[in-house]
């Protein structure tokens, strides 16, 4: 799936864009990026990388958080975070988003609370020690990734058979779309993940 990879040309593309300087940003744009820090203790890259054209970065982070965050626009789903993570991380390998992989798997291992599940899902989402609901909810993600011209009637009942609604459909639909468009943006940017990414939910959170 990811064979396309080549580690020579991601280490040869890496910030073809400068980040921006947070002291230079609207203060709306410095005030969330501040709050992100204070949270995760770490300023992830794709809020410096996408700050450069401020009214894009308004634009991307309210769709993000409409599907990621359903609850901070008054909308209820029947997908989980974890879930959620799950479709990113899962989508992002079949587009062969570095960035997106490791930042997104690393939520989804939080999530889980499965050391283990993001790569399994990243290589081979069929093999890995998830839920039949969940690969169900992967196999009309893939489908809508790779092949959204073919969606039927058939994909949307294997989703009910296990317990989605059309809602959670579009909500499948929507973050695999909305991701794709991340996957782009940060691989022709040669955007790199924060080194912090690669441990989170591995190893003990130090106190």
């Amino acid at each position: 799936m990811n064979d396309n990879i080549n580690m020579t040309d991601i280490a040869n593309t890496q910030n073809r864009y400068p980040q921006a300087e947070l002291a230079n940003l609207p203060d709306d744009l410095r005030a969330k990026i501040l709050e992100v820090q204070e949270k995760s203790g770490f300023v992830p890259n794709v809020f410096l990388a996408l700050a450069r054209r401020p009214a894009e970065w308004r634009a991307f982070f309210a769709y993000h958080d409409a599907l990621m965050i359903p609850e901070s626009v008054g909308r209820t789903s029947g997908l989980t975070k974890g879930d959620r993570e799950m479709i990113v991380t899962t989508t992002s390998a079949a587009n062969s988003c570095l960035y997106c992989v490791v930042a997104h798997g690393a939520i989804l291992r939080i999530y889980e609370k499965k050391p283990l599940v993001a790569d399994q899902v990243a290589v081979n989402y069929k093999k890995a020690d998830i839920t039949p609901r969940q690969r169900t909810m992967l196999d009309f993600a893939m489908k809508v990734c790779l092949q959204s011209h073919s969606i039927e009637d058939a994909d949307f009942a294997a989703l009910h058979s296990h317990g989605f609604d059309d809602e959670d459909a579009w909500d499948i639909a929507a973050i695999t779309a909305f991701f794709g468009l991340s996957n782009r943006m940060a691989s022709f940017s040669g955007m790199q993940p924060n080194p912090e990414f690669y441990l989170m939910g591995r190893v003990p959170k130090q106190k």
